[in-house]
C-alpha cells in the first residue's frame, strides 16, 4: 500500500480544511508532516508520548514542539496531554524485553494512537493522524493498519500517511536545522534507549 499516496489523493479531493488531531512524538518529526498538511488541514497537534523518559527529556521534547509552532507561525494548535507513563509501563510489562521494532514498539503505537482516537471522538475531529510514519526506523504499514482498526472502532476517519516518503525524513532533518531544533537520539522509552547502547 502506499500511504503517502492515499494522503495526496485525499488532499487532491478537499475543498474545505477538515479538522484533523494530530499525534505528535516530538518537534522534529513533526515538521515535514505539518509543512505537508497545514494549508490542507485544520490542524491540533495532540501531545500524548507516555512512553518517553526520563521526564526531563518529555519536558524538553514537549518544549520544543510547541516553540516550532510559534516561531515557524504556522496556523497550528497544541492539545497537551498527561504524562501517563504508568499507563505505557502497563501496557509494555510483559513485552518489555522484546527488540526495538517489534511487539513492544506496536503496543506503544496503539496506546497513543487510541488516545488519539478517543479524544478526536471526544472533541469533534473528522480525522486523526500520527507523525510517527515520518521515521524510517518505525513501520508504516504497522502504524497504517493500527489507524484503520481504531477508525472502525471510534469511528473518526483515519488520516493515511507515510510521511517518510518523497524525501520526507531528509526534509524533517532539514526544517530541524532550520528551527534549531534539539533532535533526540532514541525514540522515547528507556528500554529502547538501554538496547540500542549495548550495541
Amino acid at each position: 500500500m502506499n500511504y503517502q499516496k492515499m494522503l495526496l489523493d485525499l488532499i487532491n479531493t478537499l475543498d474545505y480544511k477538515p479538522k484533523v488531531l494530530l499525534h505528535s512524538c516530538c518537534g522534529p518529526c513533526s515538521t515535514t508532516c505539518l509543512e505537508i498538511l497545514k494549508d490542507y488541514f485544520d490542524i491540533t497537534i495532540f501531545y500524548y508520548n507516555p512512553n518517553i523518559e526520563p521526564y526531563t527529556e518529555y519536558l524538553k521534547r514537549k518544549k520544543e514542539q510547541k516553540r516550532l509552532i510559534e516561531e515557524a507561525n504556522w496556523p497550528i494548535k497544541f492539545l497537551d496531554c498527561d504524562y501517563d507513563n504508568e499507563a505505557y509501563k502497563l501496557e509494555v510489562d510483559n513485552i518489555k524485553q522484546e527488540k526495538e521494532g517489534g511487539p513492544r514498539c506496536s503496543a506503544c503505537y496503539k496506546l497513543r494512537l487510541e488516545k488519539t482516537a478517543l479524544k478526536a471522538q471526544e472533541l469533534g475531529f473528522e480525522y486523526f493522524g500520527t507523525t510517527l510514519t515520518v521515521s524510517p526506523y518505525k513501520k508504516s504499514s504497522t502504524i497504517n493498519e493500527l489507524g484503520a482498526f481504531l477508525e472502525k472502532i471510534y469511528g473518526v476517519k483515519y488520516l493515511y500517511s507515510d510521511f517518510k516518503k518523497n524525501d520526507g525524513y531528509k526534509r524533517s532533518i532539514e526544517l530541524a536545522k532550520e528551527y534549531n531544533l534539539y533532535r533526540q537520539d532514541y525514540c522515547g522509552c528507556l528500554y529502547g534507549k538501554e538496547k540500542e547502547c549495548k550495541k
